[in-house]
């Protein structure tokens, strides 16, 4: 299971999150603006924004805040203009990070994830220096414990889906972007839970770290996390389960 996949599952477990869940709504705000400014209002025609109110919509994000942002992106209501930008650099143990980012000032975000960066002692890097070994494809995390690995296979190979990881937790499932929708429908109509399902940047490479390591890279992606501007962060870092075990007890 590729890192951002590990540490997002961890995410998930942690208690900070409801903390932070007025920073997420304002995050995936911003999501839902973008959207609906390059491609329009209607999300039965704008696949981008659907994508992004189906995030909302996870977090438990009101309906009528929702509608705002979609608003605010075509126009209707101020707001400010958020560009996106996309931040890689080199993480602890050489690990690669990207940081995808919705700015309403560059001068000021680029300066700021630059000293994270430099907090942690690594490096900001420059275009492509760590997203060539990064591919966009569709994920959903399905719980071990819900269902049997050869029926779930059966399920998303014939909707469309490339690969099932299992990781004796759960089943980390992958596909082309172009597919998303269909593997999504299929587990939907199957009445699979999925405990995650979005688009995401996955390695082709990873690095397994030791625990020393493995602290130091996962303080740097919250860190990242907690950052206004900051969407999403992507790792190739590989924390293996006997490590993982180190850090958790």
């Amino acid at each position: 299971m590729s890192g951002h996949s590990k540490w997002a599952n961890i995410k998930h477990k942690k208690a900070a999150v409801d903390k932070r869940r007025g920073k997420l709504w304002s995050k995936l705000a911003r999501n839902v603006i973008v959207a609906a400014k390059a491609g329009g209002g209607d999300a039965s025609t704008n696949l981008t924004l659907r994508y992004a109110i189906d995030k909302a919509k996870e977090a438990n994000m009101p309906n009528d805040t929702i509608d705002k942002a979609i608003k605010r992106g075509t126009g209707e209501l101020g707001g400010a203009e958020y560009v996106p930008v996309v931040y890689e650099g080199y993480g602890p143990g050489g690990v690669a990070f990207i940081v995808d980012a919705l700015t309403d000032n560059v001068n000021r975000t680029a300066p700021e994830i630059k000293k994270i960066f430099e907090k942690a002692g690594c490096t900001l890097g420059t275009t492509n220096c760590v997203s060539w070994n990064f591919a966009i494809k569709g994920v959903f995390i399905v719980n071990v414990s819900d269902i049997e690995e050869d029926a779930l296979m059966e399920i998303v190979l014939e909707a469309g889906a490339d690969d099932i990881d299992n990781d004796g937790e759960v089943f980390e499932i992958t596909c082309e972007v172009d597919q998303y929708e269909t593997v999504k429908k299929a587990l939907a109509d199957a009445s699979v839970t999925t405990q995650r399902a979005e688009i995401a940047k996955i390695p082709g490479t990873t690095i397994k770290v030791d625990a020393s390591t493995a602290e130091k890279v996962l303080r740097l992606a919250d860190a990242f996390e907690d950052h206004d501007d900051v969407q999403n962060v992507y790792s190739n870092f590989d924390i293996p389960d006997e490590v993982m075990a180190q850090i958790e007890a």
